[in-house]
C-alpha cells in the first residue's frame, strides 16, 4: 500500500510512530499525519487534539486551531517544523528534553494506571512489556490494523 502523506486515510492506516521525530520533537510527524486527514475528513477512530496532542501544544504554545490552518496551507513536513519553529522558538536541548520525558510518560495516578491495564488487557493480554503510552499507541495501531498483539 502507498500512503499519501499529503492527505493520509487513518481508516486504512495508522499515523506515524509517536516516536518518529522532526526537528528534534518526537509525535510532531504523527500530529501531521491527524491533521491531515482531519482535513481529508480520514481522520478515522483517531482524535486530533488528544491528550499527547495537547502536551506537544502546551510545550510549544500553539494554538491547536492556529496548527491546524498552518498545516492545511503547508505542503511538507518541513514548511511545518519551520512554522513551528517561528510560533515557539526552543532550545534544541529543551525540544530533547521534552521528547524525552513524553517517551518515557506512563500512567500515573491509580485511574489512569486501571485504565492502561485494560487498555492492555483487551489489546494484548499476557504482554508485561508495555509500559509507556508510546508503547501503547504503538501496540494499539498495529493490533487495530490487523496485527496481533
Amino acid at each position: 500500500m502507498t500512503i499519501n502523506f499529503s492527505a493520509p486515510d487513518l481508516r486504512l492506516h495508522p499515523p506515524r510512530s509517536p516516536r518518529v521525530t522532526l526537528g528534534g520533537y518526537v509525535h510532531l510527524p504523527r500530529l501531521l499525519d491527524k491533521a491531515r486527514a482531519h482535513h481529508a475528513g480520514a481522520l478515522g477512530d483517531y482524535r486530533y487534539r488528544c491528550p499527547l496532542d495537547a502536551r506537544f501544544f502546551t510545550f510549544t504554545g500553539i494554538d491547536p486551531d492556529a496548527f491546524l490552518a498552518a498545516v492545511a496551507s503547508t505542503p511538507s513536513d518541513t514548511a511545518v517544523l519551520a512554522w513551528v519553529r517561528a510560533q515557539a522558538p526552543r532550545d534544541p536541548v529543551a525540544i530533547s528534553a521534552w521528547s524525552a520525558w513524553v517517551t518515557a510518560h506512563g500512567p500515573g495516578d491509580a485511574e489512569d494506571h486501571a485504565w492502561f491495564a485494560e487498555r492492555l488487557q483487551t489489546l494484548a493480554p499476557g504482554r508485561d512489556d508495555i509500559a509507556t503510552y508510546f508503547d501503547l499507541l504503538d501496540l494499539d495501531d498495529y493490533v487495530s490494523f490487523a496485527g496481533q498483539g
